[in-house]
């Protein structure tokens, strides 16, 4: 079967269904003009957190959601974003879809200027969003995780899958088991297994594996579990009988620790077994205790550990008693991803004012923000980031902005990372890409995106500009 009949399959398979208005943006006169209005009301930004504290995902949504409000305090406690002060507010999901979506209706027109940008922490939530977004106007940051298709602008210019998608994890992961028996040829023959949560999070990375299945000859194996994963018995009897040479874990929550302890009893040796980045954090491996020993995780750049922006948490929020979880998870994974998350929430935010002002920004401007990052390495050391991610850069077209990720392994007691740095292979991706994005906005009967035309727009509409509104 072709490849584009494939994604097709998959994509309705994981209920992509978006609806959405792909037209040009306002011009920067009208958004700076609305920036004005907004800057006569509170100098405050207002940034939704959609959360799961509750519910069998609750281990691993936690000290997410704790070290992205954390970072949110941190830059207050600094002085806000050039001034303008955040405010934010929780809303409960359980990491169900319908109730994200009720969350995204409750909070995207809060605050003077409505929501800067979502943060669902969710697969399934992404899909839904993105039939909103572009109607409201209001940008969807999917970090690791979402819609791949989505890194193309052009296609879809409201969500943001920075740092990576799962089409990225999964052929990093195919890097590395090649680099491991000597090359990718020598993956002919293999057999590999693909456990994954079947919901749209674990389906996404599917159309990669089988174009490196059908690139490299090994055998792909999908095995699907049902939500929330806390029975696997009959998928790890499969594992037992057909004998893959490796495990590849697409889960989250439960389902993480729940086919580690499978795994001890199928036989199925734990150094065999990787998983995406949503499985390689403290909650997935402690609670399996010394069985855990030498399974192997991505990670989303950054692993476990203290960098400069903790100590920074540590000492103008948790000090002061403002600490939104126990002081022990800085810099715990899932810690850092949140607060990796919020940071770039915030630089997009940031980025934007140096277009349209230091006031608090509609969605619209903040987009403008987020697709234009410049988060270069003394950028990042200044936040306090060394050490813990990659430059990222943006574009109109790349929504991505980097898709770098290493491999880290649980010795017992922490994580320490095993691999150099892998780039996913983008002259795979990029096609895969493009093709999935423009079938959608053909299927749609959308407009694609044009970025150059945009841009001339933009910089015509700031030449006739008054002096004073370039100031």
């Amino acid at each position: 079967m072709a490849i584009s009949l494939r994604l097709k399959a998959i994509a309705a398979a994981a209920g992509v269904a978006a609806v959405a208005t792909l037209g040009m943006a306002p011009s920067a006169a009208v958004a700076q003009q609305k920036g004005a209005a907004a800057a006569k009301g509170p100098m405050e930004q207002f940034v939704p957190v959609l959360v799961y504290r509750t519910g069998p995902f609750s281990p691993n949504g936690t000290p997410w959601a704790n070290g992205f409000v954390d970072y949110l305090k941190l830059v207050n406690a600094q002085g806000g974003i050039n001034g303008v002060r955040i405010t934010f507010e929780e809303c409960e999901t359980g990491y169900a879809t319908d109730r994200s979506v009720e969350c995204y209706e409750r909070l995207k027109g809060k605050g003077p200027t409505g929501a800067a940008a979502f943060n669902p922490l969710s697969t399934g939530a992404t899909f839904a969003l993105t039939d909103k977004a572009p109607v409201d106007k209001i940008p969807v940051v999917t970090m690791g995780y979402g819609r791949s298709e989505s890194a193309d602008g052009q296609a879809f210019p409201w969500n943001f899958p920075l740092l990576g998608s799962y089409w990225v994890a999964a052929d990093v992961l195919i890097q590395h088991l090649g680099k491991l028996n000597g090359g990718l040829d020598k993956l002919r023959g293999k057999k590999i297994a693909h456990v994954f949560h079947d919901s749209p999070f674990g389906r996404e990375p599917i159309p990669l594996l089988q174009e490196r299945a059908r690139m490299h000859g090994f055998e792909l194996i999908l095995l699907p579990v049902t939500s929330p994963g806390v029975e696997q018995r009959a998928t790890w009897l499969q594992v037992r009988q057909q004998r893959p040479d490796y495990v590849l874990l697409w889960g989250w929550g439960v389902m993480n620790s729940t086919a580690l302890r499978e795994a001890v009893a199928a036989g199925f040796p734990r150094d065999r077994m990787y998983g995406v980045w949503w499985a390689g954090a403290e909650p997935d491996v402690t609670p399996v205790g010394a069985d855990a020993k030498g399974y192997n995780a991505l990670s989303l750049q950054h692993g476990a550990g203290q960098a400069k922006v903790h100590q920074d948490i540590l000492n103008l929020v948790h000090a002061k008693g403002q600490g939104t979880g126990p002081r022990e998870e800085v810099g715990q994974v899932l810690y850092t991803r949140g607060m990796v998350n919020a940071m770039l929430t915030v630089e997009g935010i940031r980025r934007g004012m140096v277009r349209y002002g230091n006031r608090p920004l509609t969605g619209e401007q903040v987009r403008w923000g987020l697709e234009n990052l410049a988060l270069d390495q003394k950028r990042l050391d200044a936040l306090g980031f060394a050490g813990v991610m990659r430059p990222v850069s943006t574009s109109c077209r790349d929504h991505q902005g980097s898709q770098w990720a290493r491999i880290q392994q649980w010795d017992g007691s922490k994580w320490s990372f095993t691999s150099d740095w892998y780039e996913a292979d983008m002259s795979i991706l990029t096609p895969m890409i493009r093709r999935v994005g423009a079938a959608y906005v053909q299927e749609r009967k959308l407009t694609m995106r044009d970025c150059a035309a945009e841009l001339r727009a933009q910089e015509a509409a700031e030449s006739k500009a008054p002096a004073a509104a370039k100031k």
